[in-house]
């Protein structure tokens, strides 16, 4: 017999056909017969099939007379679905951005972090997507971000990547700060780096903070702020 279930996810309509139904899990087959992923303010929604077997039933038929399991509430397995409702909402709103910008992509997480989730980008259009010293990534990034206060989101936990961008970035700037480091300590005349957003600074006085006789200030207001390479001697 065919019975259909809605929910908001496939597992959502499994756990409503079981509890109404009263059957086990293997002892019916699903079918997914509809599924539509939600936009920026409408829930997406799976629309189930169930093919159950007619063991211990001739006419194949449930019988509603007989006694049915209990519904249960069931509370939340951790944060896992409202992680894959997040996710979910995260790409979409990006891919549809980047498909406004003229680039066809597809979006998907590459890695999962407690403070953070990473998204990367595939697209023909990378040139576009990444823009100038990465520039346009950051500028997705932080809208990206901000879409995320919508999705109860509190504070910016995404990292979006194009083309292992951010790795290849990392390793120029740990370069730049081992270069500008040794000048300093050459020269003993301070070097003043060009503006930089928060995280990029972060990295630059982390790899130059290892060094016992060179120190890093920021100087600057906003955002974007310059870091000074500065000759302090042994200590």
């Amino acid at each position: 017999m065919k019975y259909e279930f809605e929910g908001k996810t496939e597992k959502e309509a499994i756990e409503k056909a079981m509890q109404e139904l009263g059957l086990d899990r293997d002892s019916f087959d699903v079918e997914i017969l509809e599924a539509q992923r939600g936009g920026f303010f409408k829930k997406g929604y799976v629309r189930i099939c169930l093919h159950t077997s007619d063991t211990g039933n001739k006419s194949g038929d449930i019988d509603y007379n007989s006694p049915r399991k209990p519904r249960v509430r069931r509370e939340p397995e951790s944060e896992e679905p409202a992680e894959v409702e997040f996710e979910s909402a995260t790409i979409e709103f990006i891919t549809t951005l980047l498909k406004k910008m003229g680039c066809d992509c597809t979006v998907s997480v590459e890695r999962r972090e407690k403070k953070k989730t990473t998204f990367v980008v595939e697209t023909n259009n990378s040139a576009i997507v990444i823009g100038k010293k990465g520039k346009n990534l950051d500028a997705i990034q932080l809208i990206a971000n901000l879409h995320s206060i919508k999705l109860n989101r509190s504070d910016p936990k995404i990292i979006l990547d194009c083309e292992n961008y951010r790795l290849h970035h990392e390793e120029s700037l740990i370069r730049l700060a081992y270069s500008v480091a040794a000048k300093v300590r050459n020269t003993k005349q301070s070097m003043l780096l060009e503006p930089m957003n928060p995280y990029d600074r972060k990295l630059i006085h982390a790899t130059i903070g290892e060094s016992g006789d060179v120190e890093t200030n920021s100087e600057g207001e906003g955002l974007f702020k310059q870091i000074r390479v500065s000759y302090r001697g042994k200590r």
